[in-house]
């Protein structure tokens, strides 16, 4: 019989995640996607939008009485919820992660990963299953409760949880090890939307549109998919470096410190708000443009999606169907470039730094988003389409390589908790970014101006957002020596997981260890690679209608 010690730590403690010699690092980027890639579909939950609006009348709407006011609608269980009544599971979707995100990020530092993922899979998967109690007792206040507020938090926790582990784990490759992970957060959406679409076809009713079930559906399998991914990371030994790998040279005007900034010490120092602004000036137009993609291409093409020379409020319900039709093609490619600008963009990072990399980001951003009303006039669907799918590539790519531009300036040593609390930036782009655009475009719309240039003022405004953080991104420099933690507060700090086993690492037998392991890492990177192929082929197959 075995007795363990009552001293001995739990499945989920730190000390059982530090990696053992010789483990392959490559096996912690599959585990970081698999969580990622489930809660990413955040970004495609407006796939519901249209069959909830009918959830009571089945084939048809069914209208609450005027009088009803939002109190009315949240209890009403007989007439049906509006889109944008619905639309506001968006709005907390940001503002959760952000806020979960900044207040539990020491936490996920002290508890690792694993711990953090677990928690992460119970709450986006709870909520799944209180949002599909919420839609077959049809109370909307579940909806925003179950996946809302308690799957946002999943969404903050879970969005984080690798951040860190990742970035100590390729201290050589910063930009490209975030973007990885990060890459699976923008393509959730690209296997969870079809996914689902396919899921309530098939469960559907004469007596149910089939939304409820597939929650539970969703909810089964991601669950499956993030504890796998939780149970899959593994921290580095203290004193871990890759094979081969020296450190790069300290120099004072390095962007790259040699040193660690605490939580408590970072949030107070410029260069930290300098970065949430150019996090939330950057989110707040992508966001912006992500948000309007389908109306926007349709509304300023109008029947020439379909070759007609007839503009939008020309065309029948059943034009406006077909050119609808191409516009979620042009928004699945927007997801590609979103999703490959995560990688390409945080893995060029690596080469020509964090700062030049923001700064192109503002710079092309800017040009771009002053170009979108002269290549709407011009008529060239390619040129237009072209030029989003590089915006929407630069908008993904702010997100990777934000957590290396923080580890960076501040170091490795607490970077997830800081990394968390500039997430407060998303959040709040996620409602500004949004607010802006639709409020923009309704006043241009009252005003009298064409549904085809009702958007020219506002990527005016948008590339005024971009010139600023232009501005906050040059403001960037290295945080002083001052604000390092001493020898003594580090050796505090390391107190626990990273200091109860040493399992320094000599780097040959690590590397016989790595090649013993390969078939476990073709395994683990299957395991993610297959459900995004199988989202990429379907995405294309909408991107085609563009170009028909």
């Amino acid at each position: 019989m075995i007795h363990l010690s009552p001293t001995a730590p739990g499945l989920l403690a730190r000390e059982r995640t530090i990696a053992p010699p010789g483990y392959h690092r490559w096996l912690v980027p599959p585990a970081a996607l698999a969580v990622h890639l489930c809660i990413g579909m955040a970004y495609g939950f407006s796939v519901f939008w249209l069959p909830l609006s009918h959830a009571v009348g089945i084939t048809q709407a069914v209208a609450c009485p005027r009088e009803y006011g939002l109190l009315d609608e949240l209890f009403a269980t007989g007439c049906d919820w509006k889109i944008s009544t619905l639309g506001w599971m968006y709005t907390l979707f940001f503002v959760f992660l952000g806020t979960s995100a900044a207040l539990w990020g020491g936490w996920v530092e002290r508890v690792g990963p694993r711990r953090t993922g677990v928690v992460a899979a119970c709450c986006w998967c709870g909520g799944l299953l209180i949002s599909a109690l919420g839609v077959y007792l049809h109370q909307i206040w579940l909806l925003w409760l179950g996946s809302g507020v308690i799957g946002g938090v999943g969404l903050g926790l879970g969005y984080i949880s690798p951040v860190s582990t990742l970035i100590k784990w390729f201290p050589d490759r910063r930009g490209m090890a975030t973007g990885m992970a990060i890459m699976g957060f923008g393509g959730g959406a690209m296997i969870g939307a079809p996914l689902a679409d396919q899921l309530m076809k098939f469960y559907a009713t004469p007596t149910s549109v089939g939304v409820w079930e597939t929650f539970v559906t969703l909810a089964v399998v991601y669950f499956v998919f993030m504890m796998a991914g939780a149970f899959g990371y593994r921290v580095p030994a203290a004193n871990w470096r890759p094979e081969g790998w020296v450190p790069p040279a300290a120099a004072d005007n390095a962007m790259i410190t040699q040193g660690h900034v605490h939580l408590d010490v970072a949030w107070r120092t410029p260069q930290f708000w300098l970065v949430w602004a150019v996090l939330c000036l950057n989110v707040t137009a992508g966001i912006g443009i992500l948000g309007m993609a389908s109306p926007l291409l349709q509304e300023v093409f109008g029947g020439r999606l379909i070759g007609l020379d007839l503009g939008f409020g020309e065309l029948s319900p059943a034009q406006k169907g077909q050119i609808a039709a191409v516009a979620a093609g042009f928004t699945g490619l927007l997801s590609l470039f979103n999703i490959g600008g995560r990688f390409f963009w945080a893995s060029l990072s690596d080469r020509i730094g964090r700062k030049a990399t923001y700064a192109i980001f503002f710079l092309l951003g800017l040009v771009l988003y002053a170009s979108v009303p002269w290549a709407a006039g011009t008529g060239h669907l390619a040129l237009f389409v072209a030029i989003f799918c590089v915006v929407l590539s630069m908008y993904g790519g702010g997100f990777a390589a934000v957590p290396a531009y923080l580890a960076d300036m501040f170091g490795t040593r607490m970077v997830g908790a800081i990394h968390g609390r500039v997430l407060t930036a998303w959040a709040t782009a996620g409602v500004l970014g949004p607010v802006l655009v639709n409020y923009i475009r309704e006043y241009q719309l009252d005003h009298g101006v064409p549904r085809a240039e009702a958007y020219s003022v506002t990527m005016y405004v948008l590339a005024g957002l971009l010139a600023l953080g232009l501005g906050c991104n040059a403001l960037i420099t290295s945080v002083a020596k001052k604000h390092h933690m001493s020898p003594e507060e580090l050796a505090e700090e390391k107190k626990g997981a990273d200091d109860t086993h040493q399992h320094f690492v000599a780097d040959v037998a690590a590397l016989r260890q790595e090649v013993g392991q390969s078939w476990k890492v073709a395994l683990a990177w299957a395991a993610v690679w297959i459900p995004i192929g199988w989202g990429v082929w379907m995405t294309a197959q909408k991107a085609v209608l563009l170009f028909r």
